[in-house]
């Protein structure tokens, strides 16, 4: 990454090597918490980046065959489905304290559901915990502590997701890795993803909406190609997340296609991992691209918009 002073995210980001590292030797908490999912139906609830990361969640313990669904918060909390005792549930939430997933959390566990609350290193109701709370508002290690938490609790029932000691070197490759400097686009930034990347696609979209307010949105392959793709054009950028897998050559041409119509398109190929893990170094790329926007606009993007006058007393009063 570009050498400007520090910020909280850019801090952030480069502790993932080591806290990977970290959190792949630590196994005992995990396989506690695997023994209560065996066996049961796991919904995996969460919201924002951590709703991206129950989705990557459900992909890998259906590699444990598992049935395994991801639910919004706010959605699970409100409208159902709503975990049974015959189910088990996955809470996920950096600090523990958003409205709805603790909603969610304390109604199961009073019902006598099987839970599993991971969380940063001291947020309430944790019991398999990541790593020490950020500073910045933009979450960067303590998703991938969330992801690397999920890929030991479905390695732990039995998926094989591939050598997951190789996953801090992917991450920092992906980071400090040669690379020209992310420009934002003239108008629209779209992140496209296959299979289990399309979160990842989401969440670059996500972190580089909220860092550096540039217009992003995030898309599986087939989302994209039918309906959003008639509308770009020189005006945009497209980045296309290639982890491997059936839809990898579907990818290479959506991509390629959006260039004949005069899209720039930035594609980061990462398949030395394999798909399921490919999420890790990805992740790790679309992070980056987040930070070189916020750098380019002149925005803080550890601030969640607050450098904005005026934002705090629109957004402060609504409850989160």
């Amino acid at each position: 990454m570009r050498a400007v002073a520090a910020s909280e995210m850019q801090m952030a980001m480069q502790r993932q090597p080591d806290e990977l590292v970290r959190l792949f030797a630590d196994v005992e908490p995990v396989a506690e918490a695997a023994s209560r999912l065996a066996g049961r139906r796991v919904l995996l609830v969460g919201t924002g980046t951590s709703w991206h990361a129950a989705n990557q969640g459900a992909y890998f313990l259906r590699l444990a065959g598992l049935e395994a669904w991801a639910l919004q918060a706010a959605d699970a909390a409100v409208e159902g489905p709503q975990p049974t005792a015959a189910d088990a549930l996955i809470l996920l939430s950096h600090r523990g304290t958003k409205r709805y997933t603790s909603d969610v959390l304390e109604r199961a566990r009073a019902d006598g559901v099987a839970t599993v609350a991971i969380g940063g290193i001291g947020a309430p109701g944790a019991d398999v915990e990541t790593v020490e709370q950020e500073r910045s508002s933009a979450y960067t290690v303590s998703h991938l502590g969330a992801l690397a938490r999920l890929a030991q609790l479905a390695t732990a029932l039995g998926a094989d997701l591939g050598d997951t000691t190789a996953v801090p070197d992917g991450v920092a490759r992906a980071l400090d890795g040669p690379g020209t400097p992310f420009e934002p686009p003239l108008r629209g930034l779209d992140f496209v993803g296959a299979g289990i990347n399309q979160w990842t696609a989401a969440e670059g979209a996500l972190k580089t909406r909220e860092t550096s307010r540039v217009f992003t949105s995030g898309y599986s392959v087939e989302q994209f190609l039918h309906g959003p793709a008639v509308a770009v054009d020189e005006r945009d950028t497209l980045v296309a997340l290639d982890g491997g897998g059936p839809l990898s050559a579907r990818l290479a041409d959506i991509a390629g296609a959006a260039a004949k119509c005069g899209v720039r398109v930035h594609s980061i190929r990462e398949q030395s991992l394999g798909e399921p893990l490919s999420v890790f170094p990805l992740t790790a790329a679309v992070q980056r691209i987040a930070l070189e926007s916020a750098l380019a606009v002149g925005s803080d993007p550890d601030a969640f918009g607050y450098d904005v006058p005026g934002r705090e007393e629109t957004w402060e009063p609504i409850e989160l």
